[in-house]
């Protein structure tokens, strides 16, 4: 096994330095004593106090956990349709428009897929609050849980299903008892991945809201132009643990279900 050369280490470290050190220091400011976020004044927890007072960052985090929680199954369902078609399907008529449309949003700029979503949501007389982010947040995280999703039916084993056929399920019980347990850990990934994307979603999410529905990073953003309080401090530390918090329990579920998927191929090996 080769070892790591002091030039990948150093590297290593300064890539991990530059991502994660402005996030431990607005962790430890959010604990600052004095308003002033730039003057370590003593550990105090009073703004997270305050921030539970704030009515306005409380109904925009509200807005923002319905929007993501549903904009995220919404996209997962369609996400998971769309690689199972894309990977089983084999060749139909419109294939490649139709992948062409399902991966569209990976490099498309936001500031034209919220404009066009705008326009759309103007052109149907579609008044935009919660609703018109829900589908925006699904139209464009709807592609990474495909990708997440196809990724894992491409290394499937197919035996599998046609077993499950062969002793009598129909394509639809085959695909609920055998393929979808065992893809659940990607679909599972996936969903976590719309999820952290929504709740991180600024461009999109300023073009389809309303009056009556701001979502937090809206909220943030306007906040912040007027100068950054220990309020946001403490606010985008509740986020990092929720998204830090989902990272951790989505690996553990996926090691849990690859260790057990081993036991009972070791099993099955046995018998």
């Amino acid at each position: 096994m080769n070892r790591m050369s002091w030039f990948n280490a150093v590297s290593l470290t300064l890539g991990f330095a530059f991502l994660y050190i402005p996030m431990v220091i607005l962790v430890i400011f959010s604990f600052n004593e004095s308003k002033l976020v730039t003057v370590w004044a003593g550990f105090s927890t009073k703004w997270y106090g305050e921030l539970l007072q704030n009515d306005a960052f409380l109904n925009a985090a509200w807005v923002t956990l319905k929007v993501a929680v549903f904009s995220s199954t919404m996209a997962t369902v369609l996400g998971t349709i769309a690689a199972y078609v894309l990977v089983r399907g084999g060749r139909f008529m419109g294939r490649t428009l139709f992948s062409g449309m399902i991966y569209a949003p990976l490099v498309m700029p936001e500031v034209i897929t919220g404009l066009s979503l705008l326009l759309l949501f103007i052109g149907i007389g579609l008044d935009r609050g919660v609703l018109t982010i829900v589908l925006a947040h699904t139209t464009f995280s709807m592609c990474y849980v495909s990708v997440v999703v196809s990724s894992r039916l491409v290394s499937f084993d197919r035996s599998l299903e046609e077993a499950a056929l062969d002793l009598g399920c129909s394509p639809a019980e085959a695909f609920r008892l055998v393929t979808l347990p065992i893809i659940a850990p990607a679909v599972i990934s996936g969903w976590l991945l719309a999820f952290t994307l929504s709740l991180d979603d600024l461009v999109i999410a300023s073009f389809t809201s309303g009056p009556a529905a701001t979502t937090l990073p809206i909220k943030i953003f306007s906040a912040v132009r007027l100068g950054v309080s220990p309020e946001i401090n403490a606010l985008s530390t509740i986020m990092i643990s929720i998204v830090t918090v989902g990272v951790i329990t989505a690996s553990l579920v996926t090691k849990h279900h690859v260790a057990r998927q081993k036991r009972e191929e070791q099993a099955a090996v046995r018998a």
